[in-house]
Formats: C-alpha cells, sequence, structure tokens
C-alpha cells in the first residue's frame, strides 16, 4: 500500500511542476519582446528553411531564442521535455523522427554518415580510472535502411593510453568499411604537447579495428602553440570523399596581454579514396587568402570563402580538385568588419546574416542584416533587417541581443 502512495504522489508532484511550468512559461514569455525579420526588398518566402539560433539579455539572465521561418520562440516556450534535453541540431531532430529508436543516445551531427542506404554512427566513449589512466572506446553502429536492420557494438580505441582526449571530425563509408577521422591530444614527455590527426578503419562485419593511420602529428612545447581546425562542413553527416585540415604554428607572446602570432600556416586536404594527404595549392593572396580559405564552409567539391578587402562582402568559389578560383560573387551588403557575420550555402544560395554590433556610445543595439543571394551571380533575393517589437515593460529598456549561430534546412 505505501508503494502505491508512493507512486501516487510522485506522479502528483510531477503534474505540479509542470503545471507551475507552465504558468510560470505564459507570464515570462508574454514580458518578452518578439523579434521578426523586415522584408526591405525580396520574397520572404526565401525565410521559410532559416533557423537562427540566438540569446536576449533579460536583466542578469540569457533567454535563449530560435527564429525559424522568420517567427520568434523562446526556449522556455518549448514544451516542458524538449527544454529539459536543451537545443537540438534539426538534422538530429530529422533523424531523430524517421529513426527513433537507433538515434537513441546519439547527438553529435559530426558523429554521422548518411547515405540513402545506411546510417551509420561513431563516437568515442572516454572515463578515467583512479589511477589517472584514460579508457576508452568506440561505440559503433550501422543501419540498414530498408530493412531496419541495426548493428551496434563498442571496440576499444588503438593507443589510448598514448591519449588524453580524442574528438570525431567526420565519418564515412567507405568500400563497406567505416572511416572515422579524429584530432587527438596526445600525452608526450617532459613539457612537450602532441596533437594529432588519425584515421581508424572498422571492419563492420568482424567488429574490429583494421587501422590506425596517423594523418598528422605535431609536437612542441609551451610558448609554442599549434592549432589544427577544420573549415565548416555544410554537408556534414554526407558522403565526402575529402575533408581539409588548417595546420597553424605560433608563438604565445606572455610581455603584455594574450597575443598568439602564427609564423607558419597551411591547408592540408585528405583524400579517402587515394589515402593521400597533401597540401592545397591556393591562389595568389590577393584571390584568396589562407585566412579565408580556413574560417570557410566546404561541401566535399567546393571550399566557399568569405572575403572581407573590398566595400562589399563577396563569396569565393575554389574548386577543390582543380585548385581552381571558379567564381567571386559580390553580395550587395556593405561590409562592416566590427560586426560579425554568418553564412550558409545551400539550395544554390549563400545566406549571409549581419549583427551583434554595439553602439557604446550610446549603448543601442543596431539592427541585424540577413541576406540572401543567388550563389553564382549575387543577385539579391531576399533582403531584410530585425525590428523588435516590446512589450510595455522593455519601453526604453535596453536589451542586449545576440546572434549564436544560422542553420538552413
Amino acid at each position: 500500500m505505501k508503494r502505491y502512495i508512493c507512486s501516487i504522489i510522485i506522479v502528483m508532484v510531477g503534474i505540479l511542476s509542470i503545471g507551475t511550468y507552465y504558468v510560470k512559461v505564459a507570464s515570462s514569455a508574454s514580458d518578452l519582446p518578439k523579434y521578426t525579420f523586415k522584408t526591405l526588398e525580396g520574397s520572404d518566402k526565401e525565410l521559410d528553411p532559416v533557423i537562427i539560433n540566438a540569446s536576449l539579455g533579460n536583466g542578469p539572465f540569457y533567454e535563449s531564442l530560435t527564429f525559424e521561418s522568420n517567427r520568434t520562440t523562446y526556449d522556455i516556450e518549448k514544451p516542458y521535455l524538449e527544454n529539459l534535453f536543451g537545443r537540438q541540431d534539426y538534422q538530429i531532430e530529422r533523424l531523430i523522427k524517421e529513426h527513433r529508436s537507433f538515434m537513441r543516445g546519439k547527438d553529435s551531427i559530426d558523429s554521422f554518415y548518411e547515405d540513402d542506404d545506411f546510417l551509420a554512427y561513431a563516437s568515442v566513449n572516454e572515463d578515467y580510472t583512479k589511477s589517472g589512466k584514460m579508457e576508452a572506446e568506440f561505440d559503433i553502429a550501422l543501419l540498414e535502411k530498408k530493412s531496419e536492420d541495426a548493428t551496434s557494438f563498442n571496440i576499444e580505441l588503438p593507443d589510448q593510453e598514448r591519449i588524453m582526449n580524442t574528438s570525431i571530425r567526420d565519418v564515412q563509408l567507405i568500400h563497406s568499411k567505416l572511416q572515422v577521422l579524429t584530432m587527438n591530444d596526445v600525452n608526450s614527455n617532459d613539457e612537450k604537447q602532441t596533437k594529432e590527426v588519425h584515421l581508424y578503419t572498422i571492419d563492420l562485419a568482424n567488429k574490429k579495428v583494421l587501422s590506425d593511420k596517423t594523418l598528422l602529428s605535431e609536437t612542441f612545447t609551451y610558448p609554442n602553440q599549434v592549432e589544427l581546425e577544420m573549415p565548416i562542413d555544410i554537408a556534414p553527416s554526407q558522403p565526402n570523399n575529402m575533408v581539409l585540415v588548417s595546420l597553424i604554428k605560433g608563438v604565445n607572446h606572455e610581455d603584455g596581454p594574450y597575443e598568439y602570432k602564427p609564423n607558419e600556416s597551411k591547408l592540408l586536404s585528405y583524400h579517402y579514396e587515394t589515402e593521400k594527404i597533401e597540401t592545397v595549392k591556393l591562389p595568389k593572396k590577393e584571390a584568396l587568402s589562407l585566412d579565408e580559405a580556413r574560417s570557410g564552409y566546404v561541401d566535399g567539391k567546393n571550399l566557399y570563402a568569405v572575403d572581407t578587402k573590398s566595400d562589399k562582402y563577396h563569396i569565393k568559389t575554389f574548386d577543390l580538385s582543380s585548385q581552381t578560383l571558379t567564381n567571386d560573387t559580390e553580395l550587395d551588403l556593405a561590409v562592416n568588419k566590427k560586426e560579425q557575420y554568418f553564412a550558409a550555402i545551400k539550395n544554390g544560395r549563400v545566406y549571409f546574416l549581419l549583427g551583434n554590433e554595439v553602439d557604446q556610445d550610446s549603448l543601442t543595439y543596431k539592427p541585424a542584416q540577413f541576406l540572401i543571394a543567388d550563389l553564382k551571380t549575387g543577385k539579391t533575393l531576399y533582403k531584410g533587417e530585425t525590428v523588435m517589437k516590446a512589450t510595455n515593460k522593455e519601453n526604453g529598456k535596453k536589451i542586449g541581443f545576440v546572434f549564436d549561430d544560422l542553420k538552413v534546412k
């Protein structure tokens, strides 16, 4: 009997908690301003696939919100359970809807590979013993979409006693073998540090690691620094024959404020089919600088770089196979180096968000600008700016508003 009473109490507490949550949400949400994009040019239908995450300064706290199809939704307005698990990448949300059972416990889009027939997943589970030794294993799963047959297994990470931590950066399924690209921080002797790029080939049929190939290894001693980064992959789970890695070597100068001065940098490509790592030969710096390439966007065939050297923003398309600049698109948007930009390339369009500038003299937050243009011609398909509809409580109140990221479905 006591057991049933306890169960009833737990259920009632849950119901009351959720009820209280929604009462607070209704009250809080009504006090928050609503943001939209005001159309200045083109059709607002172009905003339909756009998702923008942002944060609003609300007193000492920040409220997270999302623009989707030009509608603003605060996180506190979302269903209780959805809020409980935090923001999900829209690509992960799609995979959960289509393959709910397989997706249980999986949440990083960089860990997935997807084609018409298969959905593959690879992650690394890390744990430390009391003695400080790391124990790590791969978590591998494969789903055959047509039959819904799923295979999953765990396997030890090779040479794990050397590794401090590892992160999955790309997953590919090639000739029935899973290729898992990682960036590893490696234990070194004395004060030395080592960073490496590894490619693990996993035999799915026999559930074992066939090879562990070190593509790149750099050892350094402070104040020297090494950074390994990858341009933003605009299609992270799709089949891809090539990945890019930027290598930056520099020195951290301790005299005065923190300063990191690079003294060597290059962009490298790895081809899964040829198994070769090569230095990418960029055109002259005036055409495409290494800094622009390093912070660009890739889709496996092209590298898209944002050029801010002229009066207006340019999107430069660099063909990775021929290593030539194939397009230079001017956007109808003036360069403002005080503002942060976010870009996305999809559907033959460039989506460009410019904002997050604060005028320190007047402490007012300027409207953000959003442009959608044809990637080849630069023709403007949509141009707009943010407008805020404040509640009575916010009239005259200074509100901090910051964009976090831009996604396009």
